[in-house]
């Protein structure tokens, strides 16, 4: 196993579980319920904490895989490029939510804060959907845009 596959099998992880810890969230404010939110927040420590390993094997997956067939060195630039600031976002919800945890640990999480909180966890699972569609165009020419234009002329 090398530093490739071990990045394949992360990079699932980050973008699901903030949608997950999203989607709790959201049934957290609609049914009014502390639990839930602060299962959420933990959810989005979580995520943030698995996000750093799958960030770090992504450089030496992309020395691996390049040049290799199949391989579109532009999709990898692209979601290196979408992969850093979805990181950093991530990071920054974890931590946000690691401090939330602590500063009311004994008492209720303002509302304000959680729907902020809501909007926040919408952005990073937008990104982080957004860049694990990127990193499945690197080697898969059926969801790249030019497969999309080509398949026309496939059917003369």
């Amino acid at each position: 196993m090398n530093l490739a596959h071990v990045h394949l099998l992360l990079n699932h992880l980050p973008p699901l579980g903030v949608l997950f810890g999203f989607l709790l969230l959201a049934a957290a404010v609609a049914r009014k319920s502390g639990e839930l939110v602060r299962a959420s927040l933990v959810t989005f420590v979580l995520v943030a904490l698995l996000a750093i390993p799958t960030y770090f094997t992504g450089g030496p997956a992309e020395k691996i895989v390049s040049g290799m067939p199949g391989v579109s060195e532009m999709a990898i630039m692209t979601h290196e490029e979408s992969a850093e600031t979805s990181f950093i976002a991530a990071l920054v919800l974890g931590a946000l939510s690691c401090v939330k945890l602590v500063l009311y640990r004994r008492r209720e999480i303002p509302r304000g804060i959680t729907f902020a909180t809501l909007a926040l966890a919408l952005v990073v699972t937008g990104m982080m959907a957004w860049t694990a569609n990127l990193g499945g165009k690197i080697h898969h020419a059926e969801i790249r845009d030019e497969a999309a234009a080509a398949s026309p002329a496939q059917k003369d």
